[in-house]
């Protein structure tokens, strides 16, 4: 499991990073990407990242899960993409459940 961590306001050419991202893993046949928008929280700058009236910064994480094999592929991609935020990689034990 790959786990991206940035802010809301990270960008890469226009467009929110973390569309971008999710474009990119579905471009790679990554098996599924969740993005998640925290409430608040901070980083390396120790900045407060939160919404406020005038400006949106809150926190987004992305959950990227698929094999050792694809994420270690991915990983190169999407540190490129990134200016700023925090990567992590976990080993996961995945159970797929599908009911007809």
């Amino acid at each position: 499991m790959l786990r991206l961590h940035f802010s809301e306001q990270d960008k890469l050419d226009g467009s929110p990073l973390y569309e971008a991202i999710v474009q990119k893993c579905r471009e790679l046949s990554i098996a599924g990407a969740t993005v998640f928008r925290g409430l608040e929280g901070y980083g390396e700058s120790a900045q407060i990242h939160r919404h406020h009236l005038l400006s949106h910064d809150q926190p987004i994480v992305i959950t990227i899960v698929d094999s050792q094999e694809n994420i270690n592929r991915l990983l190169p991609v999407v540190e490129e993409m990134m200016d700023t935020g925090l990567i992590a990689v976990s080993e996961v034990e995945v159970r797929r459940i599908t009911k007809p």
